[in-house]
């Protein structure tokens, strides 16, 4: 999913020369143009922080209704709404270059919509614990725990007071979680640079596979309760 993001928002700021995954540069990008005056900018900023939220409620949503119903896809079903929407993306956007003044706002809140739909996968899956559309708090956690590893625990008086121990485990997870957004980037924006919005396309039948395992299950368990 890390990976995803980070090959997203590359291709994305290449297509539309905005990142659409992290709402912290585009609320600050709301003050900025409220304070010059810039209406426009700050109505499009605000579409923007709403799409992305729209897509985390949809995610909300879509979990909460297969958790009451026991189903097993809860979270491959908006898992597989990301992949239609960045297949969509990747299929036509090729063919947005004619009317850009419309696609362009179009893309940006599609992607926008997607970043929050995949935010929100994981951090309802993992409660909360792990992001991985933005780097911002994974790279905070990495610092807590590299500042654990080297702390100096030799002293009688601090010993003490409590030994100071990295969870070592969970640095190895935000270290590569750090490390598959980045590799996504880089492949992302050198992918989109040679072969254009198509390079989508692999990311979301890959994303598209891995939800329909978890659909393609439940929709087997229906059709045998109904059956017997």
């Amino acid at each position: 999913m890390a990976f995803v993001a980070g090959a997203v928002n590359a291709g994305g700021f290449l297509a539309i020369a905005r990142y659409t995954s992290h709402m912290s540069g585009i609320i600050s990008a709301i003050g900025d143009d409220l304070a010059l005056s810039n209406f426009i900018s700050v109505l499009g900023g605000f579409f923007l922080l709403l799409s992305f939220l729209f897509g985390a409620a949809t995610t909300a949503i879509i979990v909460n209704w297969g958790h009451r119903r026991k189903i097993h896809s809860e979270f491959a079903l908006p898992l597989f709404i990301e992949a239609v929407l960045l297949l969509i993306f990747g299929l036509v956007g090729a063919n947005l270059n004619l009317y850009l003044s419309l696609t362009v706002p179009a893309i940006a809140l599609l992607l926008c919509f997607v970043m929050g739909l995949q935010n929100a996968i994981v951090t309802k899956a993992l409660k909360a614990e792990i992001r991985t559309t933005h780097m911002t708090g994974v790279i905070t956690d990495m610092g807590v725990e590299l500042g654990k590893l080297i702390y100096w625990n030799r002293s009688a008086e601090a010993n003490q007071v409590g030994y100071v121990r990295a969870n070592r485990e969970r640095l190895k997870t935000h270290f590569f979680i750090f490390g598959m957004f980045l590799l996504g980037g880089i492949v992302g924006a050198v992918s989109f640079k040679k072969v254009g919005y198509i390079s989508v396309v692999p990311l979301s039948i890959s994303l598209a596979l891995i939800a329909s395992l978890q659909i393609f299950r439940d929709i087997k368990s229906i059709i045998k309760d109904r059956a017997s």
